[in-house]
């Protein structure tokens, strides 16, 4: 949690892969790269960071 609190440390949202198996394995959510480091360079970080993994944001 201190890296989220850093300046200038930008995060890929990321969520839980598999709840029910893995209960404390997080994921990132990789398709999200191009808009977080576009984000990033304008130095804002994109929200939510921690999301429901497999939920459909389209």
């Amino acid at each position: 949690m201190r890296l989220m609190a850093a300046k200038n440390i930008y995060f890929i949202p990321y969520g839980q892969d598999d709840p029910e198996k893995k209960p404390t394995s997080m994921v990132a959510r990789m398709e999200m790269l191009p808009e977080t480091v576009e984000a990033a360079i304008n130095g804002y970080q994109v929200q939510p960071v921690i999301i429901e993994r497999f939920r459909d944001f389209s």
